[in-house]
């Protein structure tokens, strides 16, 4: 049993692209719904700061937290070690190592179950992030997302 469900998505519209996370926390009958664009980013990262911002969201720890996501890339990460071995090797070759790094403490202050569910398969919950996370990637976005700009170089 949960004490807390995270909802998550992530858009983007290239990849790179303007992009968007759109969360919804449930914690039995509140709710809270939470997204933001970026200008320059990708699907992966915003599915990864999908769960970051989530977390971050928790005001207590030692919580029982079950993270739904779409993305085969965070679940199978965390859930398959892929995300401890990655730290083990120093991050070599590992694409968004920021926002891995930013991950990991957060995992360790909940207790984290993830759950994968497809994506546009009328999963209500996850239906509706995706409205968010792509209504924040449409809404002509100017915040920077600093990781992936600083990955590239600089300004696009």
């Amino acid at each position: 049993m949960s004490d807390v469900q995270i909802y998550t998505d992530g858009s983007s519209k290239g990849n790179p692209g303007p992009g968007g996370y759109g969360v919804i926390l449930v914690a039995g009958q509140r709710k809270k719904e939470m997204s933001a664009g970026f200008r320059m980013t990708t699907n992966n990262r915003m599915e990864l700061l999908a769960v970051i911002i989530g977390l971050e969201a928790l005001r207590k720890d030692g919580l029982n937290v079950l993270v739904v996501s779409d993305s085969k890339y965070v679940v199978d990460a965390v859930e398959k070690g892929w995300l401890q071995n990655w730290q083990r090797r120093g991050w070599a070759k590992v694409k968004n190592p920021d926002l891995w790094k930013r991950l990991l403490p957060l995992l360790r202050k909940q207790n984290v179950r993830f759950q994968w569910v497809k994506g546009h398969n009328n999963h209500p919950m996850n239906e509706r992030c995706d409205r968010l996370a792509f209504g924040a990637a449409s809404a002509s976005p100017t915040a920077i997302d600093q990781g992936f700009e600083a990955q590239q170089g600089g300004m696009f």
